[in-house]
């Protein structure tokens, strides 16, 4: 079956069926992340104020935030920057588990993602190979993702990711799509 593509992503029809829950402290950050390098440029321009948002368990050495850059044809540039992981979790998450760059966010007033790589407002999706599927293979290794008795799917776990990464208007198109394949699966509730 030819996978149907939203924006130019195909859509991996698990995303309607896979079963997903969270009880979410920020045990996905403890690996760290792949930014684009555009999403890596706007971090950097902005490390003047993150650095204050900033705790002890965290660098304040900008140079310890990234990896070296390497291609990859999953991100927009063609190049992603991992960040580092410090005291055992990603750069930004701080001593409670919280993103400095959602703070930032927040406190600019501007939405809650605007700053955090697309890697980290997707999880537990992610795009591979131009295709938005389940990244079943970090939620095997977490411990408070998954572990519970799951009624919901990953796509209704993550309807306000999929509209910030759509827009309205994708997201639309992305709720026919499901009803077309559960329904043409005689999935459909």
């Amino acid at each position: 079956m030819e996978l149907k593509s939203i924006n130019g992503i195909k859509i991996d029809p698990k995303i309607f069926t896979f079963k997903f829950g969270c009880n979410c402290k920020g045990e996905c950050c403890h690996y760290g992340v792949y930014t684009d390098l555009k999403e890596y440029q706007k971090i950097m321009s902005l490390k003047d104020e993150i650095i204050p948002l900033m705790d002890y368990t965290q660098s304040k050495k900008t140079d310890d935030w990234f990896e070296e850059p390497q291609d990859d044809e999953d991100f927009e540039s063609g190049t992603a920057v991992g960040t580092e992981i410090i005291n055992g979790k990603c750069t930004f998450l701080d001593k409670d588990g919280l993103c400095v760059l959602q703070r930032l966010a927040n406190e600019h007033n501007v939405h809650k993602w605007q700053y955090k790589p697309i890697y980290c407002v997707l999880f537990p999706l992610t795009v591979y190979e131009n295709t938005l599927t389940i990244d079943d293979e970090h939620i095997d290794r977490l411990e408070t993702c998954n572990k519970m008795n799951i009624q919901t799917t990953i796509f209704e776990h993550c309807q306000e990711e999929l509209k910030y990464f759509f827009g309205e208007e994708g997201f639309r198109e992305l709720l026919k799509l499901k009803e077309e394949i559960l329904s043409t699966n005689g999935v459909l509730k």
